[in-house]
C-alpha cells in the first residue's frame, strides 16, 4: 500500500499586512475531501504538523457547506498528529499540502518542511501542494541556497483570488514562487485546475480538493 504523508498547517492565525491577527488555520474542505479520495483509492494517510500540534480548522471554511461533520469525524486522528520534525521521507511515497490560510504563517518557513520536501523532490517522490498549500514549498531551499522548484511549472491560489478574497494577506504566494523561478500556470478563478509537472502535483483552490487528491492517487497507483 502506498503512504502519504499529508502535511497541515498548526498555525491558527495570520499577522495581515496591517499588523493585525487574523484567525486562521486549515481549510475544512481541502483536507477531508483530499482525505476520503486517497483512502478511497486504497492509499494510506498519516498526517503531520509542526510540533505535533493539533491544527484549526478555519472557521471561514465551515460556513456554507456540510464539511463540520466531515472535520468531526477525523477529530481523533487530528488530536495526535505526527511530528513533523520527526517524519522520515523514507517511510512516504508521497508529500502533500492543504491549504488554508496557514501554511503562510508557518509551513512556509519552516525548516523540518524544507528538508522533507528537498529529499521528496531530489528522490523524485510525489509532491502535492492544494490552494496555499503551495507556500510549504518556499520552505524548500537547498543547502546551496536554490530553491529547490526552479523552473517547475504549478499552479496555486491565484493573486487575483487573493485579491477577491479580500483579506489583506502580508506577502502572495503567487508572487513569491514566480520570484523564486517557479512557472505558475493559472486558470480560471474559483475553478478547478490541477498542475501535474512529472512528480509535482498541484492545485489552485479549494474547488480543485478532489481533482488534486485523484491526481495523486493516479499517479501513485
Amino acid at each position: 500500500m502506498k503512504k502519504v504523508v499529508m502535511v497541515v498547517s498548526g498555525a491558527d492565525a495570520l499577522v495581515l499586512a496591517d499588523g493585525t491577527s487574523h484567525p486562521t488555520g486549515y481549510w475544512a474542505e481541502e483536507v477531508v475531501e483530499s482525505l476520503r479520495v486517497l483512502r478511497e483509492a486504497g492509499v494510506e494517510v498519516a498526517v503531520a504538523t509542526p510540533g505535533g500540534v493539533r491544527p484549526t480548522v478555519d472557521e471561514a471554511s465551515l460556513k456554507g457547506n456540510d464539511f463540520g461533520a466531515a472535520v468531526d469525524a477525523i477529530a481523533d486522528e487530528l488530536a495526535a498528529p505526527l511530528v513533523l520534525a520527526d517524519v522520515d521521507a523514507a517511510d512516504f511515497d508521497a508529500v502533500y499540502l492543504p491549504g488554508g490560510h496557514g501554511p503562510m504563517a508557518d509551513l512556509a518557513v519552516d525548516p523540518d518542511l524544507g528538508r522533507l520536501l528537498v529529499r521528496f523532490e531530489a528522490d523524485g517522490k510525489v509532491v502535492a501542494a492544494l490552494c496555499h498549500g503551495p507556500a510549504g514549498l518556499l520552505s524548500a531551499v537547498r543547502e546551496d541556497g536554490t530553491f529547490a522548484f526552479a523552473g517547475r511549472e504549478l499552479t496555486v491560489f491565484t493573486d487575483e483570488e487573493e485579491r477577491q478574497g479580500g483579506l489583506d494577506v502580508p506577502y502572495l504566494v503567487e508572487t513569491r514562487l514566480r520570484d523564486l523561478g517557479a512557472r505558475v500556470a493559472a486558470g480560471p478563478a474559483w475553478t478547478s485546475t490541477v498542475v501535474v509537472d512529472g512528480t509535482l502535483v498541484t492545485g489552485q483552490n479549494p474547488q480543485s480538493s478532489v481533482d488534486t487528491a485523484k491526481r495523486v492517487a493516479a499517479l501513485l497507483a
